[in-house]
């Protein structure tokens, strides 16, 4: 029944403004405001046909698990060009995960990655591929 829908994914956030700053400014992405619905958001994903769908929420809860995961080549060179541009890294030292002091866990049985936050405290991840 589903299976030709084109579906997409979406989350809140609490200051859509900041949230269009954050993921057109910061990040570099292209973010489309719909007026015409509310304010909300689309996020353009190079590659993917359809857009991700951020709207305001006024009792907004960050999400605390990953909400959006952004695969790139090097996770060491998009994480000094992020802190770069004011984003702040996740650091973790705990039994089952751990990053080094920039936010990069690597070799804790899965693939390099490191976490960051939204404006509205929505975990994100950039993770090393080679795609």
């Amino acid at each position: 029944m589903l299976k030709d829908s084109k579906a997409f994914s979406g989350f809140s956030v609490n200051d859509i403004d900041k949230a269009k700053e954050f993921y057109g400014e910061v990040l570099g992405l292209r973010v489309d405001k719909t007026e015409d619905m509310g304010g909300m958001l689309n996020i353009h994903i190079n590659g993917n046909s359809n857009s991700i769908l951020v709207y305001p929420k006024s009792n907004h809860q960050p999400a605390t698990y990953t909400i959006l995961n952004f695969p790139v080549k090097d996770v060491e060179a998009t994480v000094t060009e992020l802190t770069a541009r004011g984003v702040k890294f996740e650091i973790y030292d705990s039994e089952y995960l751990k990053t080094d002091e920039r936010g990069v866990s690597k070799g804790n049985g899965g693939p390099t990655i490191a976490w960051f936050k939204d404006p509205a405290g929505n975990f994100l991840s950039v993770i090393e591929t080679d795609r």
